[in-house]
């Protein structure tokens, strides 16, 4: 890696080296704060930015650090003011409870400004947390920007999740009042988060006051003097006028904090800040996923997620467009077809969702039959993230739909995409298997582990050098010591992504997995991630997962979990056989791939994340325990019985 800060060049394919795309990095490159001041014009501010980046504020700098502003009167007065309030901001869709809504910016509006009187008159002020424990109904983010409003700061956890890591997130914040819901919907059954939230603040010693908004499928008790009724407080409040404006806050201010897991086991709050975030939101929703105000943005993810946060929430609204709020599964509630449904009836342009919801669809409508019936023909482009996308299911989705399908790469810690396509600049070449290039902002490279730069198609791990572009975090929440062990201190004068790849010749990104995905068989590193491509390729794969398992001889050897596609009715074990030929004959003998196991479904995360981590720790006889995000507890029993059935 070169010692200065200058930042590498992307040189892209010979169709994109003229590009839009092209001459907006080479717009950064030349000179980032003039690109970011540029960039904040799209934001609304109480005191526009005179200073748009201070190196020596905070761990690494900070963005727009005398500016002033508010995030909910970005994301909603501004298009009030606009003479756009009757455009519908939210639509909210449940087939899990059979009911749809339709908000208008001024109804939310209306909503905003009562629910954050609702939370000043509990207390609530600028710089308090308030945690909110709730479903993916459109009061979770009423609630989300009513917190915004009053410059306060919110820490979404999702519903249902179990006690003792949501104790662990109320006694990192000290929130002055929890937001709930009486329950949540599964289309197999109702969760009632009460209990579970009672348990947490048993646990974490601690007594906010709780608002509680009740749903008819199971009403939650109220503990007196702590708990409160929300839709009683709200009418109270809306009888009486009361009215929240919106509280300036310094662009450097925390606007959320967003827990992601540790791997000490203490969960490490994301810290975003409020200026350089919506900047970065507003910049993307153009030039990346190219929505234009007015047009329907759908995000197909829980807002417990950072996409949730990003694509649900802040970046359509403060585009001015309108957003789907969806409470249901894309395959069960009712069938396969469910998200054909939402694109043809409420006319989506653009629906983002994780690589596994396609892999679902897939599974149970191989053959796309219940496509037919829906009118897809204003959705313009599929975005994929969340996990990587292996080249068959962007393939199967390109040839389903025919439209664009762009993948892209970001983090938590991000808050948006650190590699992708942008489509409003003109799309790229696409090449199966990359996220494409790096979004200005970010000088992304691929270094040894001595920090090295490594040739075009090595493998190594990919780093982004400091500063991060506006809207990535900050520090760690109270805790900078922790954000620098954790990021910053591997690899000097860059942030650490944790994830491996390698950059072909035309500067595109792959990413191979995370580096703990990279497994050491008798002393070759060798990308997981390669080896899936090959097993999804196989006609009756519908999804799959390799992770290294520990071997006295090699190291490490490589194990595959597939799952196979609804209808296949050829043996389990001869498809297990060629899928080892497969392997073999495409990777080589060197992967040392004797192994493929067929099961019903693999464990994952309620994003889609598929749990190697935990299946490698199952094979290899350690210790584990139940993640706290996980959706199906029983998939990893499956895992160990198949497993077992094999000798392991």
């Amino acid at each position: 890696m070169t010692a200065d800060n200058t930042p590498s060049s992307p040189d892209v394919t010979p169709e994109g080296a003229n590009s839009a795309y092209a001459q907006a990095y080479a717009r950064w490159q030349a000179d980032p704060e003039e690109f970011w001041r540029e960039a904040s014009g799209a934001i609304s501010w109480v005191r526009a930015p005179s200073r748009i980046f201070d190196p020596q504020e905070g761990v690494y700098g900070r963005w727009f650090p005398d500016a002033t502003l508010n995030a909910s009167y970005n994301a909603i007065d501004r298009h009030v003011d606009a003479g756009r309030g009757s455009q519908p901001a939210i639509i909210y869709d449940s087939p899990v409870t059979d009911s749809k809504r339709v908000i208008s910016y001024n109804g939310l509006l209306s909503e905003v400004q009562t629910l954050a009187a609702v939370l000043a008159d509990l207390g609530v002020t600028q710089g308090d947390r308030v945690i909110i424990y709730m479903p993916m109904i459109p009061e979770a983010v009423i609630g989300m920007l009513a917190v915004a409003r009053l410059g306060a700061i919110h820490s979404v956890v999702f519903g249902g999740f179990a006690a003792p890591e949501l104790a662990t997130r109320i006694e990192d914040t000290e929130p002055k009042v929890i937001l709930t819901a009486s329950c949540g919907i599964e289309p197999s059954r109702v969760v009632a988060y009460k209990p579970l939230l009672d348990e947490a603040l048993r646990l974490a010693d601690a007594r906010p006051a709780v608002l509680v908004f009740q749903r008819p499928q199971a009403r939650a008790e109220l503990v007196e003097g702590r708990d409160h009724d929300w839709a009683g407080l709200v009418e109270r409040a809306r009888e009486a006028g009361l009215s929240a404006p919106p509280v300036p806050v310094k662009a450097t201010d925390p606007l959320y904090i967003l827990y992601t897991s540790g791997t000490t086991g203490k969960p490490k709050g994301v810290v975003r800040d409020t200026g350089g975030y919506l900047v970065a939101l507003a910049w993307t929703m153009k030039n990346l996923y190219d929505i234009k105000p007015g047009e329907v943005f759908w995000t197909a993810s829980d807002i417990g997620w950072v996409v949730g946060h990003s694509y649900i929430v802040y970046g359509p609204l403060i585009n001015g467009s309108t957003t789907v709020i969806y409470e249901g599964k894309p395959v069960g509630t009712p069938d396969a077809g469910a998200f054909w449904r939402v694109i043809g009836e409420y006319n989506v342009a653009a629906l983002f969702t994780a690589p596994t919801a396609l892999r679902a669809i897939r599974k149970e409508d191989p053959h796309s039959k219940l496509l037919p019936p829906y009118d897809l023909s204003k959705l313009r482009t599929l975005f994929l993230a969340g996990e990587r996308a292996d080249p068959d299911t962007v393939n199967w989705a390109r040839d389903t739909l025919k439209i664009p399908v762009i993948d892209h790469w970001w983090q938590t810690e991000t808050g948006w995409a650190i590699t992708g396509n942008p489509v409003g600049l003109g799309v790229l070449p696409v090449k199966a298997g990359s996220s494409t290039v790096p979004m200005p902002g970010y000088d992304v490279r691929i270094v040894d582990e001595g920090n090295n730069e490594v040739p075009a198609e090595t493998m190594g791990s990919i780093v982004i050098r400091l500063p991060l572009p506006p809207g990535c975090l900050p520090t760690l929440w109270r805790n900078d010591e922790r954000f620098r062990d954790g990021y910053l201190s591997e690899f000097p004068g860059a942030y650490k992504t944790s994830d491996a790849g390698f950059k072909d010749r035309d500067g595109y990104i792959f990413i191979m997995g995370r580096t703990d995905d990279i497994i050491n068989v008798a002393g070759h590193r060798l990308s997981t991630g390669g080896m899936e491509e090959v097993l999804a390729s196989h006609p009756a794969v519908a999804e799959c997962a390799v992770i290294g398992i520990a071997d006295s001889l090699k190291g490490e050897v490589p194990c595959g979990f597939v799952v196979l596609k609804s209808g296949v009715t050829d043996n389990p074990a001869d498809i297990e056989k060629d899928l080892i030929a497969r392997v073999r004959e495409q990777i080589g003998p060197v992967a040392a791939f004797r192994l493929a196991i067929t099961v019903g479904r693999l464990p994952k995360t309620r994003s889609g994340k598929i749990l190697r981590g935990t299946m490698k720790k199952i094979a290899d006889g350690q210790a584990w325990s139940l993640p706290a995000t996980i959706e199906d507890p029983q998939s990893l029993d499956e895992i160990a019985e198949a497993l077992k059935s094999h000798g392991l």
